[in-house]
Parts: C-alpha cells; sequence; structure tokens
C-alpha cells in the first residue's frame, strides 16, 4: 500500500467542523494578545491498531508555523495500548487550538476501522479479506473508512475513493443489479467479459436466481478458464452463506473439473463467523467484510495541555507534564 496523500478540507481549516468552545477560545486569545508555546498530549480510551496519523500529520504541517512546531507520533497501523500517548504537539497554541476536535475525531473514527479489520484478518489466518463497507457510511468518509480497512490488513476495498488513498485497484465485479436487469447470471457474466478490461478478475456472483452450485457449474462452463472466482453472497431469507454451502459448490466445481475456479464469500461476515468457517475448513479463497468494519466502534481519543511554556500543567485528574514514551517517533 502506497504512502497516502491527503489534503484537508476547507471546512477543517476554517474550523466548521470543530467544537464550538475551541474557536471561542482561540478567538478570545487572539484578542487578549494571548499565544504561548503549549505542548498537547493525545490518547486512546483503549487498545487497537492506530489510524489516522497521516491524515492528521497532513493537517498539522498545513496550520502549524513552519519555524516554531514539534510533532511527535506513532506510526500509522502500529498496535497501541489504552491511555498510550499516541501523539505530541507543541507550538503557539493558537496555530492548533481550533483543531482539536478534528484531530481526535479523525483518529477515533480511523482507528475503530483499522482495529476491527485487523479483527477479521487475523481471523481469516492469511486467506485475503476485502473491504466491502462504503454502502455502511456516508460518502464524504467511504474513501477514508477503505482506507483505515487497508491499514487494518484489509488487502482490497471496493470504493475507488479508498482506492485511490491505497494506490491499489478497486475489488468488485458486478453486483445483483446487473444480473437482474440483464436477467440471466451467465448472460450477465459473459457482457462483463466482453466489456470489462482484462486486467480485472472475473468474478461471477451466482445466488441471484439459482441453486448457487448449479449457477457456479453454469458460469464456469460458460467462460472456461478466464472465470477465476464465483462470489456467494446469499441472502439471511435463504440461510445465508454457510460452510457446507461452500463446500457444495466446491465439490460441484472440482468434480466438473473446474478446481481453478476460487470461492469469494460476502454477507454479514464477522471475526468469529470467519473463525467458524476456518475451524469447519470451509475452502473459501477470499472474504468480503462490510458492516463489521464500517459499524465499528470509533476508539476514542482525548487531547491535553501538559505543558505552558515548558512549565509542566494539566487538570485535576491529570499528571503535568510530558508523558514518557519512548516508541514516539518526530514527524514534523
Amino acid at each position: 500500500m502506497k504512502k497516502p496523500r491527503f489534503t484537508p478540507s476547507a471546512e477543517v481549516i476554517s474550523g466548521e467542523t470543530a467544537d464550538i468552545y475551541f474557536p471561542r477560545t482561540v478567538e478570545i486569545l487572539k484578542k487578549e494578545g494571548i499565544n504561548p508555546n503549549a505542548t498537547m498530549e493525545v490518547f486512546g480510551s483503549r487498545a487497537g491498531v492506530l489510524c489516522g496519523m497521516e491524515e492528521v500529520k497532513a493537517l498539522l504541517d498545513e496550520v502549524l508555523p513552519e519555524d516554531n512546531r514539534e510533532v511527535w507520533a506513532l506510526g500509522e497501523g502500529e498496535d497501541i495500548s489504552a491511555k498510550e500517548v499516541v501523539l505530541r504537539i507543541t507550538a503557539p497554541y493558537q496555530s492548533y487550538g481550533v483543531y482539536e476536535t478534528s484531530i481526535v475525531g479523525i483518529l477515533a473514527h480511523c482507528s475503530g476501522w483499522a482495529t476491527a479489520a485487523r479483527e477479521c484478518v487475523k481471523a481469516a489466518g492469511g486467506v485475503p479479506l476485502t473491504s466491502f463497507g462504503a454502502r455502511h457510511v456516508h460518502p464524504s468518509v467511504a474513501g477514508v473508512m477503505d482506507y483505515a480497512a487497508m491499514v487494518g490488513g484489509c488487502t482490497g476495498c471496493s470504493s475507488i475513493a479508498g482506492a485511490k488513498l491505497t494506490g491499489v485497484a478497486p475489488s468488485g465485479t458486478m453486483p445483483h443489479a446487473l444480473i437482474l436487469v440483464v436477467g440471466d447470471t451467465v448472460k450477465a457474466t459473459m457482457l462483463f467479459d466482453k466489456h470489462m478490461p482484462s486486467d480485472i478478475a472475473r468474478v461471477s456472483l451466482v445466488d441471484t436466481f439459482m441453486d448457487e452450485a448449479e449457477e457456479s457449474l453454469r458460469v464456469a462452463e460458460a467462460l472456461g478458464e478466464k472465470l477465476n472466482a464465483v462470489r456467494l453472497d446469499t441472502p439471511k431469507e435463504l440461510g445465508g452463506v454457510t460452510v457446507e454451502l461452500v463446500k457444495k459448490v466446491r465439490n460441484k466445481l472440482d468434480a466438473a473439473g473446474f478446481k481453478q475456479v476460487g470461492i469469494f464469500v460476502s454477507g454479514g461476515f464477522t471475526p468469529e463467523k470467519i473463525r467458524n468457517f476456518k475451524e469447519k475448513c470451509a475452502p473459501v479463497d477470499g472474504y468480503g467484510v462490510g458492516s463489521y468494519i464500517s459499524g465499528a466502534r470509533p476508539i476514542d481519543f482525548t487531547a491535553d495541555l501538559h505543558e505552558i511554556e515548558g512549565k509542566p500543567i494539566a487538570k485535576r485528574g491529570r499528571i503535568p507534564g510530558i508523558t514518557p514514551n519512548p516508541r514516539l517517533k518526530r514527524v514534523i
């Protein structure tokens, strides 16, 4: 995965995404001429996978004065423990005070998504996993969500925006809509093969009209060696994708001489369901995971001031002064 290029939005830079008390605070300080060098530390409420730091760094690089700034941070994708300081900023307070909401918000959601993805990846035990969660989030954050899933270990993502951020081709071939409009799975697959570039994998969705095993065989016979895989996305109304169903499809394909055709599964997969498939030796070649990642609980991050002009300070309940963390590296 390539290093992403994040550009802070106009809404973030203007302070529109901030809790209102931060712009009011900076306004008061400006009018009073108060702008000390202040050190702010950020830590998470629970353990997980850190994500969003590259976007935070892009924001800080934009707003902090070049001649008076120091930023220390952990890296994207690193495992973090509860209450561990992941970011330390030292700069004139007015330069970054407005952005506290955005900084902790970016880290909170991205780290939650990345942590959920990592849980699924570990459960899959080396079987590739693709993020299919774009349809479950607001379009303005779909790309960032898919990026976070990739940081967590997914090998692919479905959204174009997420693929651009990560430097990969978006994953996914045909939806049920194409098959329903065309009226036949085989015909839809043949049309896909006819019109799509050769570097796009030929993966046919085989649960729309007929029994999955029969449909898989029909598609394999029609497309031959061009067929890379079939995808099972059987709805809950019909029992969903089960271990028994996957084994049935595999046996049907193997018996007909199509051992090269893989089986990709999606629809309601969680770490627990993936582990169950692994334990029962389901012959799965790839998982698509959507809502478990996209709906992950954010990791709450907190930002505290710990020094003002080099003097240790903290609110009640917190320890004044710099919190040691030898894992931090200077990034700005």
